[in-house]
């Protein structure tokens, strides 16, 4: 199966990736990752994109889409994957048709796990970090036993800069607006399954799994 996965900050998509990946074998395809291991690997492309993001210039589509053919042409993909941050535009999208089309495959679906904006900003203010041990918690749906403080250390929990709330409504304004192109394209094809995010995460899984029943019938 091949799945590309869609969803704004705090819908819980990162979760739904593990689940998938393990549940089916097959592998999650992250930019981040796909960019390390090529710059690891020392390739050609990976080299290429490393001289731009040392530079701290956004890596140029070209480069970004030849690494995503590579990664898709190697054995551990002739079973399906699972793309997760990959594409973000219009025109990466056409170029993954392209690279599909070369490797004589094609998308099952693309996933949009959809959460209303104002429930996902308040998962996102409500979280809260303890400074020394790292360790997170959720006002609401993962409180401390004692409020405000870490569990492990004793430590005042603080909200980091990011989970403040006009920083998480922009931050969700920016990927709306970044993603609405994606989800019209994909839609348009065909591709574009939306699954409600709004509910206990085992029922999310519960109803990709009843999705993708259909691929393997």
């Amino acid at each position: 199966m091949n799945l590309i996965l869609m969803g704004l900050p705090g819908a819980g998509k990162g979760t739904q990736a593990e689940n998938i990946v393990e549940k089916h074998g097959i592998p999650h395809i992250s930019t981040g990752d796909m960019f390390r291991a090529a710059i690891k690997n020392e390739t050609e492309l990976g080299k290429q994109a490393k001289s731009y993001m040392d530079a701290g210039e956004l890596v140029p589509d070209e480069v970004t889409v030849g690494i995503v053919r590579e990664r898709l042409g190697q054995p551990d993909c002739s079973e399906g994957f699972l793309l997760d941050g990959f594409p973000r535009t219009v025109a990466q999208a056409e170029a993954l048709e392209g690279i599909l089309s070369d490797l004589n495959t094609s998308l099952d679906y693309v996933l949009n796990v959809e959460v209303e904006k104002d429930k996902l900003e308040k998962r996102l203010t409500g979280r809260r970090v303890s400074p020394t041990s790292g360790r997170t918690y959720h006002i609401e749906f993962n409180p401390p036993q004692q409020e405000g403080i870490c569990d492990v250390d004793g430590s005042e929990l603080i909200q980091r800069d990011d989970d403040k709330p006009e920083t998480v409504r922009k931050r969700l304004d920016v990927n709306i607006e970044q993603q609405q192109p994606l989800i019209d394209f994909y839609n348009e094809k065909g591709y574009l399954r939306n699954i409600d995010g709004d509910q206990d995460i085992d029922k999310v899984f519960q109803d990709i799994e009843e999705l993708l029943k259909g691929l393997h019938a």
